[in-house]
């Protein structure tokens, strides 16, 4: 925060901190609405994947009315650990997606781009994006990627690309884990983005070749100053912490990490208040 701003009125802009159960892979959903509970998230974020849990919207319900935490979005199945969850087809992977977030009364859907070998897909997708979108409510967000490295080799493994600023998307999810994979400023991206940008992935890392999602601040990403950045600009999409804890050793370690994300995040989107033209 700039020294100049010490002293002033500080707003705490009404912008939900949502966990991803993807926060606490390999472990099933209902932990992660557990967690987000007993920490004091404002929601979950659910992950598409094989728990037979995060593809069903009764039970995703039931979870949420039993832990009285909402599903604020969902991540469609587009990762190479999902090519098998829902089918192969991919549009239908999306459209089911959508239709579920509506279903559990989510306001958004989370969507990677296409992998460089699915042809029709990739050939298609800025508008089928456009389209699905049209047909709904639910804000259908495309996702920031990053190049493959093998070496000193960089592998374009996405299709039509891996940055989201190229491309004519309406909506998208700016991901700080990916932006330090691709060796890109996160900062520097939100800004690109403008309003086009209505999802956060919160996370960090230190720019090596495999996606890490560290606890924010652990990293080299500017990730409290992209939160500030929200709050100045009054965003009002949704944080979502997605971080990595499969190493953490106990329960009680894992709850630390997500603990210490949550805090992270409501401690920089407090921003001072911009002051009145009369300066008071």
């Amino acid at each position: 925060m700039d020294p100049s701003q010490q002293g002033r009125p500080v707003r705490t802009p009404d912008v939900p901190v949502t966990l991803s159960t993807a926060s606490v892979y390999p472990l099933p959903c209902p932990e992660a609405f557990a967690a987000a509970a007993r920490l004091g998230y404002d929601g979950v974020e659910v992950m598409v994947w094989n728990d037979p849990v995060s593809q069903d919207p009764e039970a995703l319900r039931r979870l949420s009315r039993h832990y009285g935490v909402p599903v604020l979005s969902v991540h469609a199945p587009t990762l190479l650990l999902t090519q098998r969850v829902w089918g192969r087809e991919p549009w239908g992977k999306v459209t089911r997606s959508v239709r579920m977030a509506g279903e559990l009364g989510a306001s958004t859907v989370v969507v990677h781009p296409p992998f460089r070998w699915q042809r029709e897909y990739a050939a298609g997708f800025v508008d089928g994006i456009a389209e699905v979108q049209q047909g709904t409510d639910v804000a259908v967000t495309v996702e920031n990627m990053y190049p493959w490295r093998a070496g000193t080799r960089e592998v374009m493994a996405y299709a039509p690309g891996w940055d989201p600023t190229e491309h004519a998307y309406e909506h998208v999810t700016l991901d700080l884990s990916h932006t330090a994979t691709a060796s890109v400023d996160g900062l520097v991206m939100a800004r690109a983005l403008g309003g086009r940008l209505r999802h956060l992935h919160l996370a960090d890392g230190v720019g090596l070749a495999r996606d890490e999602h560290l606890v924010p601040g652990r990293g080299t990403q500017p990730a409290g100053e992209v939160l500030e950045h929200l709050a100045e600009i009054s965003f009002t999409g949704t944080v979502v912490v997605e971080v990595s804890t499969r190493r953490a050793r106990s329960a009680a370690e894992r709850d630390d990490d997500l603990a210490e994300s949550l805090a992270f995040a409501r401690l920089h989107l407090a921003a001072p208040a911009a002051s009145d033209p009369a300066g008071r």
